[in-house]
């Protein structure tokens, strides 16, 4: 339960004449709203919008809000962005060296706060990082503690103390993200202002907290990747999916089997390469973040496959499409074909090398029976081993797919088990889950949030993610691609949408007890790129995953409506740190807090 202390606050700075304010307004807290006023001579410590914004409210500037303990106390100092120094920590381990490049990044930032209108001077500051902490653990999983804990105090000497204490460099990371948070321009002074007299405790309630970006449909230059990781670590988002192939392209390039890129790629110029997985990976980890690769299969393929043959692949661009898949171009996979199998192996050798998962993602949705049933050789397979051309043994068909490919996976993986994510499919429906193990696959939920395959998820003892699309998929509410009118998943789904989402409500209202909540692992928003691509990924992800990342880390209880106002300040923090974030409301809903009300 989150204890906010939050005292009557003044700022530790000299008095100024009215006049020579840069602006005839300041703010003062009331209600937990900033309320606008005008500067007069018998103010005598006005406050900036940002300063009030530190303080005023459920968790004062902060986002996601805190899971523990915040306590604010009542002064803001003037701080120097260059006199800023980690200590406490080996320089030379992983860790160390992790947590020195995050506050080159800090520093960094706090020096574009304000632009030319800082005056020079303040207060230095001393980050200090507990020897608690693991310093060479630097392995994200499901089971990493991302706790922190963080106190602000000024020293005897004049300087600022920012103490961490933390198990693991993720957790430190949080922390960091946090200071800087607690870090505004105040625009009436010409100030770096930081919050003196902090203390923080908190951590996540769920542990996988993701976005999922698909990169096949349309292609996202590496930059808007970095762009979107960045972005989610200042909302302690933790998991970046990568969808990376599909039916439409097949942009990856694997050391084994070049040719599926060759012959996938949209151009030769838009692939990934390892050089740029691996910058990707070193990215993620410096922002806390695990790449987690998807192979979709045995749906959701085609393009790169051209050059395999062996009846590898049925249906490719098959017509009429409508009939055989649920988009354009259509491809499946063939059970029946051991070449099939050698090849997923190799890839997922190559991306066991490439990306060093501690999950995989098999992808596994939107199976096509039809397209299956196009194939004379595979249904004279089925009867040899005594199946006929029911539904019922389809599904075995898709079964003995799903076994085999995991085990080529587990020998790709060095033999070793891998907990393999797969999405909700007719495999989960009530006649088949008793094909899948819950001691291996993990279960991404896309279908609603009504839909009654949760319960039985949660019946049978598997682990949840939850994408429900009602919620979750935030290329929703546009224009079709395919025809006229909106795609198919419309309305499109608001900042309140995503943040009134709760994987705990919909989980009780299917059942959940209090001893299976561990099957809770989190969320995880969806951007399909159909309609998206790295011009416009920005607006379409930011600040709505901003939303997911409140709800997954704090489960709050309380409604969007307390969270608006910190929302609205946390976009303007995607914005200055050049994520092209959605424009939420006009401006003037900022400065006058409470007025824009339905």
């Amino acid at each position: 339960m989150l204890f906010l202390s939050i005292l009557f606050f003044a700022v530790e700075l000299s008095s100024i004449r009215a006049e020579e304010f840069s602006s005839p307004w300041h703010y003062v807290c009331e209600a937990g709203l900033c309320k606008k006023l005008e500067i007069t001579r018998n103010v005598t410590f006005p406050l900036s919008l940002g300063t009030c914004q530190l303080f005023c409210g459920e968790a004062g500037g902060l986002w996601p809000k805190p899971t523990g303990h915040l306590s604010l106390g009542n002064f803001v100092v003037q701080l120097n962005p260059d006199d800023i120094e980690l200590h406490e920590i080996d320089p030379l381990s992983r860790a160390g060296t992790l947590l020195q490049r995050n506050v080159e990044i800090l520093k960094k930032d706090i020096r574009t706060l304000g632009g030319k209108s800082v005056k020079a001077g303040g207060k230095g500051l001393i980050i200090h990082v507990a020897k608690t902490m693991d310093a060479n653990d630097v392995k994200l999983t499901l089971n990493t503690t991302e706790n922190y804990t963080l106190s602000i105090n000024q020293l005897e000497d004049g300087k600022i103390n920012a103490s961490i204490t933390t198990k693991t460099y993720f957790g430190a990371r949080h922390a960091l993200e946090t200071l800087s948070q607690l870090i505004v321009f105040d625009d009436l002074r010409g100030e770096i202002q930081i919050v003196r007299d902090v203390y923080v405790v908190d951590g996540p309630v769920y542990p996988y907290r993701g976005i999922l970006l698909d990169t096949s449909r349309n292609f996202m230059d590496k930059d808007s990747i970095l762009r979107t990781i960045k972005a989610m670590s200042m909302s302690k988002l933790n998991t970046f999916h990568w969808h990376i192939t599909d039916s439409h392209s097949f942009p990856y390039v694997s050391r084994t089997y070049p040719n599926m890129s060759k012959y996938g790629a949209y151009t030769p110029s838009k692939v990934y390469t390892q050089r740029d997985i691996q910058e990707v990976l070193e990215f993620g980890l410096l922002h806390g973040v695990r790449i987690l690769p998807e192979f979709d299969a045995p749906a959701h393929v085609g393009e790169g496959w051209q050059w395999v043959g062996g009846n590898t692949i049925l249906c490719f661009a098959g017509e009429p499409w409508k009939s055989l898949c649920v988009e354009p171009p259509c491809g499946q996979l063939n059970p029946s074909s051991e070449k099939v199998y050698e090849i997923l192996e190799g890839i997922y050798r190559d991306m066991i090398k490439d990306f060093k998962p501690d999950l995989f993602h098999m992808g596994g949705d939107e199976v096509s029976v039809s397209c299956w049933r196009t194939s004379e050789d595979l249904s004279k397979w089925m009867i040899n081993k005594g199946w006929n051309s029911s539904d019922s043994s389809y599904y075995k068909l898709w079964d003995y797919f799903q076994e085999k490919a995991y085990e080529r996976l587990k020998k790709a993986n060095d033999g070793k088990d891998i907990p393999a994510i797969l999405w909700t499919s007719h495999l989960t429906d009530e006649n088949n889950i008793q094909y899948l193990d819950p001691n291996t696959y993990i279960i991404q939920i896309w279908t609603d949030a009504k839909d009654s395959t949760i319960r039985r998820l949660i019946k049978n003892n598997f682990k949840m993610i939850f994408s429900n699309y009602d919620a979750l998929y935030l290329d929703c509410g546009f224009g079709a691609w395919v025809g006229e009118g909106n795609n198919w998943c419309s309305p499109y789904k608001g900042w309140q949408t995503v943040y009134e989402n709760s994987p705990l409500a919909i989980s009780r209202q299917n059942g959940i007890t209090p001893n299976q909540l561990h099957l809770i692992l989190g969320g995880e928003a969806a951007l399909w790129s159909e309609q998206v691509d790295s011009s416009s990924v920005d607006f379409k992800l930011w600040p709505r995953s901003a939303a997911l990342g409140e709800r997954l880390w704090s489960e709050p209880s309380s409604t969007w409506r307390h969270a608006e106002h910190r929302m609205l300040k946390h976009r303007e923090r995607l914005v200055q740190k050049g994520i092209g974030a959605d424009s939420l409301e006009p401006e003037w809903c900022a400065q006058n807090q409470g007025s824009c009300y339905a």
